[in-house]
């Protein structure tokens, strides 16, 4: 009887330690901390460049046609004919 409240014991305890671990770990990235603090303030002339690329961007994107996709996802696999099968034989 002893040796089964121990065991027990001893569980519930592996189980709490193994909890509080977890919980412990998910605060270690708290919000709030700011993991950029090490980069530099863009001055503004990288900014205006940056500025300029993005710009640059969207106006290419704007001009690629619109690309509509089949709803089918299957289309590309199966053939045009459909085999006909022979039944009755």
């Amino acid at each position: 009887m002893r040796r089964r409240e121990f065991s027990r014991l001893f569980g519930s305890i592996v189980f709490i330690i193994a909890l509080t671990g977890s919980a412990s770990a998910q605060q270690q990235f708290m919000p709030g901390i700011n993991l950029d603090a090490d980069k530099r303030p863009l001055s503004p002339e990288e900014k205006e460049k940056r500025k300029a690329i993005d710009e640059a961007y969207r106006s290419t994107i704007e001009k690629l046609p619109d690309q509509k996709k089949s709803a089918d996802p299957w289309g590309n696999i199966r053939s045009a004919k459909t085999p006909s099968s022979k039944q009755g034989q």
